[in-house]
């Protein structure tokens, strides 16, 4: 048999389709290529939304900025002078888009400004940070994105 040009254009659809199908398949089933969801709670979250506006307005509105740097031991939060730090309650998290299994979460109950993360808590690379803490009453939210 004789193959001709639309025999030639077939076969070759044919064979795309096939190269595509098996790249999709890999992807979807291997292990390997695991695609976590950015939130499990996606749509629960959504409703609390406009409370955490409202925080990070707080947390804007207060007259010294938080501070987030990178240092030798790890990296250091440093809450507004002008605030008690015993009572400032609540939690900081660290959260890695990357793999969900490197998230941490950290109470807050400070003796001082300053919060220090281990350098062994952090892999290098993107994370995401946020700090939901209360000060007499009024709720605060902080969040950062940051490159280890």
């Amino acid at each position: 048999m004789k193959i001709n040009w639309g025999w030639g254009i077939a076969i070759g659809m044919l064979a795309f389709i096939a190269f595509i199908m098996y790249f999709v398949v890999t992807m979807s089933t291997s292990k390997e290529f695991d695609h976590d969801l950015v939130t499990e709670d996606y749509y629960a979250k959504e409703m609390v939304y406009q409370q955490e506006i409202d925080a990070e307005t707080n947390t804007r509105n207060l007259d010294e900025a938080i501070l987030s740097k990178k240092i030798a031991e790890g990296w250091q939060i440093d809450f507004p002078k002008s605030l008690e730090p015993s009572k400032i309650k609540g939690t900081l998290a660290f959260y890695r888009p990357s793999n969900e299994k490197l998230d941490f979460e950290i109470a807050l109950n400070l003796t001082d400004q300053v919060v220090i993360i281990p350098e062994e808590r952090l892999l290098g690379g993107r994370w995401n940070i946020t700090i939901d803490w209360e000060y007499e009453g009024k709720p605060y939210l902080y969040k950062e994105s940051i490159t280890y």
